[in-house]
């Protein structure tokens, strides 16, 4: 490849890589094959399948999850869940992907947290209960009432299937958004930021605190 690349961050997720290339971001299906890399690749990954096509392939490789330290009573947390969650003090964070994880960080500490479906893993469920209940999901559905057409009608129940949990656990405190439906989501909470690279940012974050650039 031409040119110098200073930094390139993989987030491996249960569909696709995405990769962080000098700011750039790019997206691969696992299937897909990557493009080589001359310099070191920084990566996290949820998904072995994937881990092992990027290790298949690339020699430079460097597991940022061997250098976090991430301490929670929650069994069996994902690294993109710890990830998303490192540096932050009091906030509930939020990653709004295919499944949409929910965590909740006091005064530095994890207190738990819960896993939701994604917005179009619950629109699927709808169209194997009957071929009369495959509609587009409508992103622009009132809250504010009760639905009187049936696209409006799946469309409400499934936001408040995901909004309502988030803020049955929510008290005062901000929520961080990330992920591919984390700015939609964002609108419907006071005092939430989106931040779309939260992953990457992080990702920085820990590379910077233990030295790990060579």
């Amino acid at each position: 490849m031409g040119g110098v690349l200073e930094l390139i961050l993989c987030d491996i997720g249960n569909t696709t890589f995405h990769l962080l290339v000098n700011e750039n971001e790019k997206r691969y299906l696992l299937n897909e094959k990557l493009p080589a890399f001359n310099e070191k690749v920084y990566y996290i990954s949820v998904n072995d399948k994937g881990q092992d096509s990027l290790k298949s392939t690339h020699n430079d490789i460097v597991n940022l999850e061997n250098y976090i330290d991430f301490k929670t009573p929650y069994k069996g947390m994902g690294i993109d869940r710890k990830v998303a969650c490192y540096g932050i003090t009091n906030a509930i964070v939020v990653d709004a992907g295919s499944a949409i994880t929910v965590d909740i960080m006091v005064d530095n500490i994890h207190k738990g947290g819960f896993i939701l479906p994604g917005f179009k893993k619950i629109e699927n469920l709808y169209t194997q209960i009957s071929s009369k209940l495959d509609f587009d999901f409508n992103t622009k559905v009132n809250l504010d009432k009760i639905p009187l057409c049936t696209q409006d009608a799946i469309s409400y129940a499934i936001l408040q299937s995901i909004i309502e949990p988030i803020k049955n656990i929510r008290k005062q405190q901000q929520i961080i958004f990330t992920g591919g439906d984390g700015e939609f989501l964002s609108k419907y909470f006071e005092n939430s930021i989106y931040k779309k690279d939260l992953i990457f940012e992080n990702m920085k974050r820990i590379i910077d605190a233990n030295n790990c650039i060579a």
